[in-house]
């Protein structure tokens, strides 16, 4: 990548199609030799892209959700490409129902790959790196980007598996961030808006002439960005993407403190405190980041 001292190495997952495969490409192009990932053999047509370009790529195939895909991944990192820099955490799945209608096993899918997937992955890169700084005596280059996504900021509420997952991925890049930034660790996620065959029900087909608002190429090149010296100080940060658009999300803040005047609470005085200050309020406003949807 220009102005970086040596050439980086990426791992993409789910890179065979949509985001996943922008992705890739963006960073193959910014001079990252990139390991591919998905559950498909059909992604080698990803590596194939990069290669035509004069760009280095490796399909690793696998599920995210299981730990043998992540050695397999750290391991083809190291040992075809000499090294490990870059974790982009894009791979996911949708079994979309309403809470009280959702199974087991629709419930368990979706938090399995989507953030079992992103802790998988990301503990097997901290621990390379930890082990790497340790013993260079230096912070090391490292860069993960995960995938959260704006179902977490609204409550999505046929996607209750979907929205707990990207919230959790949100926590994880935090803890993330917070845990190896001294080993050289850069953690951030983004809430993409990007028409993929994963998004096909909920955004349609792209409109006809002119630059797609939703195309994934609005997001790929700040995955890239981030992926690059020059967001050293970026870390721990969530981003929503989409449309030419970045939008940086503020911490959570207290709107309201209430404190009991006694040793303790009462009923009638938390009904007269807590209580009090929802009088007036519509049961439908809660804790929920709505307006981001209607971000410019």
């Amino acid at each position: 990548m220009e102005g970086e001292r040596e050439p980086r190495v990426a791992i993409v997952t789910g890179a065979g199609a949509g985001l996943g495969r922008a992705e890739a490409l963006a960073l193959a192009r910014s001079g990252a030799s990139v390991v591919v990932n998905d559950v498909a053999e059909t992604a080698k047509t990803v590596v194939d892209e990069i290669e035509a370009e004069g760009g280095r790529a490796l399909l690793v195939t696998g599920d995210v959700g299981e730990r043998a895909t992540a050695d397999a991944l750290v391991e083809a990192a190291l040992d075809h490409f000499g090294g490990l820099h870059i974790v982009v955490n894009n791979a996911g799945v949708l079994r979309d129902r309403m809470l009280f209608s959702m199974s087991d096993e629709e419930w368990d899918t979706v938090i399995r790959v989507h953030l079992r997937g992103h802790f998988l992955l990301s503990r097997n890169a901290t621990a390379h790196w930890r082990k790497q700084s340790k013993e260079t005596g230096r912070p090391v280059f490292a860069r993960i980007v995960n995938t959260a996504s704006e179902a977490f900021l609204v409550g999505s509420a046929g996607q209750p598996n979907y929205a707990a997952a990207k919230a959790g991925i949100v926590g994880l890049t935090v803890a993330t961030a917070r845990g190896a930034a001294r080993y050289g660790v850069r953690a951030n996620a983004i809430c993409p808006r990007a028409r993929t065959a994963m998004t096909a029900d909920v955004f349609g087909d792209a409109p006809d002439g002119g630059v797609d608002p939703l195309s994934v190429d609005h997001v790929a090149p700040f995955v890239a960005f981030l992926a690059s010296e020059r967001a050293e100080r970026i870390n721990g940060q969530v981003f929503v993407v989409h449309g030419g658009m970045v939008a940086l999300l503020k911490p959570p803040a207290v709107e309201q403190r209430f404190d009991t005047t006694g040793p303790l609470w009462t009923a009638e005085e938390l009904d007269t405190t807590v209580g009090a200050h929802f009088a007036d309020r519509d049961p439908e406003t809660m804790f929920a980041a709505t307006e981001i949807l209607e971000l410019p």
